[in-house]
């Protein structure tokens, strides 16, 4: 890079707060709606059932416009397409908490779902444009942070909001978190754009009809009781990804172009993601529930005993770049992804009758190691990708971040209906959490291999400078 000034200088301090920023408000109201759909339910006269229109209509809304994000920030430049994608998630939160009926809670949830989608990817992207390969590791390290900490208190923050205040509380919280981004980002946020830009809307199109048809899918997997259209829409929805390839391999400006998996470190990257969040994703969904469900404990009770997660991936970062430096990417995904594994396996142990304290060491362990994880993989997968492949290449990494999260809680309430309809759980609620926990601990565990295919040089250019 160039001679740093001042004012370089002072963008690279406060962008991975805009970042950690456009993160946390996002990842807090994926979770936060969970605990307060019941209360808002009731105020709108609605049927609880009929609430999961309000979660689905995001995640659809979030898995169709990721894709176009890197395009309109080459187009029109990372800050106003940032600055734009605030505005709107933040207005969008204001129009959800005016909602008079579920109608009304959809579409502006809707509106909050198109600045979501583009709010954080095109964050990272000028992250990544702003740091050199061995600053990058450090500056993304602290922005990753609310990504861990967000589903953990999201469920916690909307308990007490619905309980002590109101649920359009849950909503306005957003708005300023959005404003105090917006100013920063005025300020401090670069606009990069591209001299070249041909938007590929065939390819989009293509694209997004996969993405929405993989997340209806996801959506509807809980549905076990009539699985055949579930599995129509779930094949459709890669028949349209084996669509898009051969489109891709035409040639022309795909909006993601096949070469960057020829990139090994991007292509284990992307594998290793969807992998281990099969087992990661679903724990903080899963604990809750089990704590609910089964010991009979409230909605508070449940999020204070995962709240110990949140509070130790903090340690984690300022740990995760000393553990890199020393052992390399490799052997740091592999073991790290092993031991979170076994973590997950050892929620299994207590029964109906141990304290509830006892899982709160092994939260609190791991949410240390996810931390690690979450980094990790997120700075492999862009650590070799060229300048003309960082926008596509980025873009890429958060379609299939949110569709993994996405497989990951319905691979876990999958598992965990199967077995509540075995003969194993022998009528014990709480057994067929047991086993849940033991089936995905076990896959965490073997999803590690995944990242054999690293070589023990992979990531040295984001080796960090010393201080």
């Amino acid at each position: 890079m160039t001679e740093t000034n001042p004012q370089q200088i002072s963008v690279k301090k406060i962008l991975p707060l805009i970042l950690a920023t456009a993160i946390f408000m996002q990842m807090l109201d994926s979770t936060i709606l969970n605990t307060s759909l019941p209360s808002i339910a009731k105020d709108l006269h609605e049927s609880p059932l009929n609430m999961q229109n309000a979660i689905i209509s995001y995640v659809l809304t979030l898995a169709v416009f990721m894709p176009a994000s890197g395009f309109l920030a080459d187009r029109f430049g990372t800050k106003k397409v940032f600055i734009f994608s605030l505005v709107l998630f933040s207005l969008g939160s204001l129009f959800c908490s005016l909602s008079q009926n579920l109608t009304h809670l959809v579409i502006s949830r809707i509106i909050q779902g198109v600045g979501g989608s583009l709010m954080t990817p095109v964050g990272k992207l000028a992250l990544i444009k702003t740091f050199d390969k061995n600053e990058l590791l450090k500056a993304m390290n602290f922005a990753i942070i609310p990504a861990l900490i967000g589903p953990v208190l999201g469920p916690l923050v909307g308990g007490y909001m619905v309980d002590y205040l109101s649920w359009h509380w849950i909503f306005l919280i957003n708005i300023p978190i959005g404003v105090l981004g917006i100013i920063l980002g005025l300020k401090y946020m670069p606009n990069y754009k591209s001299t070249e830009v041909d938007f590929d809307l065939k390819g989009f199109l293509i694209f997004a009809a996969a993405s929405l048809l993989l997340s209806i899918s996801l959506e509807l997997f809980g549905d076990m009781q009539n699985i055949s259209p579930v599995l129509f829409v779930f094949i459709l929805g890669f028949l349209f990804l084996y669509y898009y390839y051969r489109h891709a391999r035409r040639g022309g400006n795909p909006i993601f172009p096949l070469d960057l998996f020829q990139v090994r470190t991007f292509r284990v990257g992307i594998v290793g993601n969807l992998a281990t969040r099969l087992g990661i994703s679903s724990v903080p969904l899963l604990l809750p529930l089990m704590i609910q469900i089964a010991y009979k404990q409230s909605a508070v009770t449940s999020g204070w005993i995962i709240a110990p997660m949140a509070l130790t991936a903090i340690f984690g970062k300022s740990s995760v770049i000393k553990i890199l430096d020393r052992y390399g990417y490799r052997q740091t995904l592999m073991v790290n992804t092993f031991i979170i594994g076994t973590l997950i396996c050892l929620l299994a142990i207590p029964n109906i009758h141990t304290s509830l304290y006892w899982f709160v060491p092994i939260i609190a362990i791991l949410g240390f190691f996810n931390s690690i994880q979450f980094t990790s993989m997120n700075t492999i997968s862009i650590a070799d990708l060229r300048n003309f492949q960082t926008s596509s290449g980025n873009s890429l990494i958060s379609v299939n971040q949110q569709l993994a999260i996405g497989f990951g809680i319905a691979f876990g309430l999958i598992v965990l209906k199967l077995f509540e309809n075995s003969n194993l759980i022998e009528g014990e609620m709480h057994n067929a959490f047991r086993y849940t926990f033991l089936t995905i601990g076990i896959l965490t565990i073997i999803s590690g291999f995944v990242f054999r295919r690293l070589h023990i040089s992979d990531g040295k250019n984001m080796k960090s400078k010393e201080d």
